[in-house]
């Protein structure tokens, strides 16, 4: 099996299955795929009837000069001039349908994905590629759009043409049919032994382009980490191989799936030259007439071209496949679990929590956090604390059911927290991140984003507690201001404060701060835990946080080592006890 970056590279699933699936979708707007049908029928039947309205034209001609009978022979160009017109006409109208369709289509199954999204639960996107999951949802989703609007109607036009013309065949000469009793054959054989060697090298294709999508994506968030360390061209000669490894694959797609038309167009091309042989012999034996052979010639070309075309787009249908599977497969991707059969509503929060025995491991066979116990009474600040990857932000996790420990439980005012709706246990909780997120909008939608009644006096009621209010008005639109994506137009700290005023202007009873403060200055900072104070009485209040400084004035402090609290108390207790704690802030002020 062909190896990937990340290990084995999977076969695609049955293309039968695909297929049928993306059936589903032309379904569900059966009106328009009816009309797409009833057009491509008429349009190509239409057109089928120009060779034998040539043929009798061809025939009204006569061998001797002088023979012709132009009346007939412009009746029967008039006709063909006005089958063809109208079949122009009723291919315009389909092509325009199918736009209409396949935009349907499309629109429908982005939804689904980006709602299939929203429905995953963290583990996912802690271990998927960004640029592999935007891969899937733009080039992928494309990618069927196009074989939609494009690939299904030559292919229904294709039946169509081959079938028409065959039986158009046999009515003019059933001997001369059976030329092609030797070339469809080798035809068929042919095109189906190339689609066993290119529908694998189409799936590593859209894998490929997710890997180079995620590199790429990851590259780009960190430019100033790269030219701080100078390692431009370490990441130029790392993309190269990415790049590399996403040409190669594009070229080997594109090589074995551009082979097939020309291997067939030579197979078909074959036959032409031996129904003009043959022709001309029925034709010397008064068996065929002139007009009988053209029409058989221009029959044979119909019924070869559609097999060369449908050769041609074969490719771009296992591409199509291919992306379809990959889109597929993210839509069925199993969502965070249900609630429990009986779970409550988590109301009349008071903030009590609590962890009993709790053992946990992002991997089941590898446990990070070691029978951990705490507890957090309603209104007081628990400061967390400890050595990176001692599990402080996976406890934050677990608080939030972003994950679910192996064994133990997590109560909430002494309720299993797996007893009560995920919804309402989330919004019973503020959370301030280190990594700030803000979206394209106004400062107002930012900071009013999870309450969406809040009014303009409450968010400036929240941004002054958080000592942002006089920077926003000093900008020209105040809070109207439009900040950039991911808030580019301001300091990292600005967005640090505005992320903090946000969470203040919840009505949640706990508050969650991890490293929420770490790109404010010390001042300001202290200033902020002031007013945080304030705005969180009688909530519960987590803090992780890196400054020790900053948390000195904690309720309890749990210190965690290893996914285990080795120490608990305040921070006068554990500088007197001089253990782990002690050594952990003395080092700060060496």
């Amino acid at each position: 099996m062909p190896r990937g970056p990340r290990g084995p590279i999977e076969k695609p699933k049955d293309r039968k299955k695909v297929l049928l699936r993306l059936w589903t979708y032309l379904y569900a707007h059966k009106w328009m795929s009816l009309g797409a049908v009833l057009l491509t029928v008429g349009s190509n039947l239409l057109a089928l009837l120009g060779p034998m309205l040539s043929g009798r034209a061809i025939d009204a001609i006569g061998v001797e000069p002088g023979q012709a009978d132009f009346p007939t022979i412009f009746l029967y160009c008039g006709l063909m001039v006005a089958f063809y017109a109208v079949s122009s006409l009723l291919s315009y109208i389909l092509s325009i349908l199918m736009i209409q369709l396949s935009q349907k289509i499309v629109y429908q199954m982005r939804q689904q994905v980006f709602n299939r999204l929203t429905e995953l639960p963290v583990g996912y996107f802690d271990t998927h590629q960004t640029g592999d999951i935007v891969s899937r949802i733009s080039y992928d989703i494309d990618t069927v759009n196009a074989s939609l609007s494009n690939d299904l109607v030559q292919i229904a036009a294709s039946v169509i043409t081959v079938v028409g013309s065959f039986l158009m065949m046999v009515l003019i000469s059933p001997v001369l049919v059976l030329v092609f009793a030797v070339t469809i054959p080798m035809s068929i054989l042919f095109t189906r032994y190339m689609t066993r060697k290119v529908r694998p090298l189409f799936h590593m294709r859209s894998v490929r382009l997710g890997e180079l999508n995620g590199f790429v994506e990851e590259n780009i968030t960190g430019q100033k980490t790269t030219k701080a360390y100078h390692q431009e061209e370490t990441m130029i000669s790392r993309f190269d191989e990415k790049n590399k490894a996403a040409v190669d694959s594009y070229y080997n797609a594109d090589y074995y799936g551009g082979m097939t038309g020309p291997s067939v167009n030579f197979i078909n091309n074959l036959s032409l030259a031996f129904v003009s042989i043959f022709g001309a012999i029925l034709y010397l034996w008064g068996h065929l007439s002139i007009g009988d052979l053209s029409s058989f010639v221009l029959y044979s070309r119909r019924f070869s071209g559609p097999i060369n075309e449908a050769a041609n787009i074969l490719s771009e249908l296992q591409s199509a496949c291919a992306a379809a599977e990959r889109v597929f497969r993210l839509i069925d991707e199993e969502p965070e679990p249900a609630d429990a059969p009986g779970a409550v509503e988590a109301v009349h929060v008071r903030g009590d929590v609590a962890m009993d025995h709790v053992h946990f491991g992002y991997d089941p066979d590898k446990t990070i956090i070691h029978d951990l116990s705490l507890h957090a009474p309603p209104g007081g600040l628990t400061a967390i604390v400890g050595p990176t990857g001692a599990g402080k932000t996976t406890l934050i996790n677990l608080l939030m059911r972003f994950y679910d420990p192996q064994s133990g439980s997590i109560t909430l005012d002494g309720t299993d927290i797996r007893q009560i709706t995920r919804k309402s246990l989330r919004l019973s909780y503020a959370m301030v991140l280190q990594d700030t997120w803000l979206f394209t909008g106004t400062i107002f939608d930012n900071l009013a984003y999870g309450k969406k009644d809040a009014k303009l006096e409450d968010v400036q009621a929240a941004a002054k507690a958080a000592r942002i209010h006089r920077y926003i008005m000093s900008l020209p639109q105040g809070y109207d201001t439009v900040l950039d994506e991911s808030g580019m137009n301001i300091s990292q700290g600005q967005k640090q404060l505005l992320t903090i005023a946000r969470a203040m202007l919840l009505d949640a009873k706990m508050l969650i701060l991890d490293e929420a403060t770490s790109n404010v200055d010390t001042r300001t900072e202290i200033q902020i835990q002031a007013a945080m104070r304030e705005l969180m009485k009688d909530k519960t209040c987590f803090v992780i946080a890196h400054r020790l400084s900053t948390i000195q004035n904690a309720d309890n402090i749990l210190v965690v080592r290893d996914g285990d609290i080795v120490e608990q108390g305040t921070h006068r207790q554990l500088m007197e006890r001089g253990g782990f704690y002690a050594s952990l802030y003395n080092s700060q002020f060496q």
